[in-house]
């Protein structure tokens, strides 16, 4: 059986005048509603030339392939359009309506530039400064960072802290940590701090019992200790309930969240301005 004809074969061209990465993510999301399908995802970057492009839809039609492409230059589009019309190929462009929406909405002329999403300017260096802060403030290091966060996050232990701190830090937004244990001291600072910027995370026990054996693990020391007593880790469950309760910030169970699942909670929860985010949760480990 060819590729033309297996049902359960899709083959996905992405095509851009700069990285691709914008269309790369529609594609990776798309597939991922597909788990009995196999893919091919093809990149084809940087493609500023008429000649470059139509190589590249020339290599897409030989595998009847969903044409997915980000290009800004019209002359290029225009191209894109009647080579997949005149091809019966599906193509789906993902930046010519909205970018025309807004000209049409707004009078105002659009740069066309290719890649202008990620040219350093001043968003570039407010991120660059929020990751700082992440870093700086991470695990309650420096309790005077909660008064300067625009998100505090509080957690016990294998709540995905750091990794939300550091995924919210590349949405520009300025996130401190504190790990919560029963019975320690909670800085003077949390309770200087607005309530609705305070987000009290929690989890599972059962599921937290889970990985705080497999970190265990990995750190080749024996699971079954105080850190992962199912007992203890329901006192420190309770225990941290009872301090959002005393705060009054709002609580999210990440038990069945992803890394950016619980951050567009907390961005909707928070009602927070979401400045864009420009890499992936692969990116961000857990540390």
């Amino acid at each position: 059986m060819t590729e033309e004809n297996d049902k359960t074969n899709v083959t996905i061209f992405v095509i851009s005048d700069s990285a691709g990465e914008t269309a790369s993510k529609l594609a990776q999301a798309t597939m991922a509603q597909y788990p009995a399908v196999e893919f091919n995802l093809f990149r084809r970057t940087f493609i500023t030339t008429d000649n470059s492009l139509i190589k590249a839809l020339k290599d897409a039609k030989k595998h009847d392939a969903i044409i997915l492409h980000t290009l800004i230059n019209k002359h290029l589009v225009k191209i894109a359009h009647q080579f997949c019309q005149e091809n019966q190929l599906y193509q789906f462009d993902v930046l010519t309506p909205p970018v025309s929406e807004v000209a049409k909405r707004t009078g105002a002329e659009s740069l066309d530039e290719p890649g202008a999403m990620h040219h350093l300017d001043r968003n570039y260096f407010k991120r660059i400064k929020a990751m700082e802060f992440a870093v700086k403030y991470d695990d309650g290091k420096d309790p005077r960072g909660f008064l300067e966060a625009d998100v505090v996050l509080l957690g016990v232990s294998r709540t995905s802290k750091t990794p939300l701190s550091l995924f919210l830090a590349n949405k520009n937004l300025k996130v401190a940590n504190l790990p919560i244990v029963p019975q320690a001291h909670i800085p003077k600072q949390i309770w200087e701090v607005d309530p609705n910027k305070i987000v009290g995370l929690t989890n599972d026990p059962e599921l937290l019992n889970t990985i705080r054996k497999e970190r265990m693990v990995a750190y080749g020391l024996n699971p079954d200790s105080a850190y992962s007593d199912i007992d203890k880790i329901k006192e420190e469950l309770n225990f941290a309930k009872e301090l959002y309760e005393k705060l009054g910030c709002i609580i999210i169970n990440v038990a069945s969240l992803s890394i950016e699942e619980t951050a567009s909670v907390i961005m909707n929860e928070l009602d927070l301005e979401d400045h864009g985010y420009y890499g992936s949760e692969e990116e961000i480990e857990d540390i």
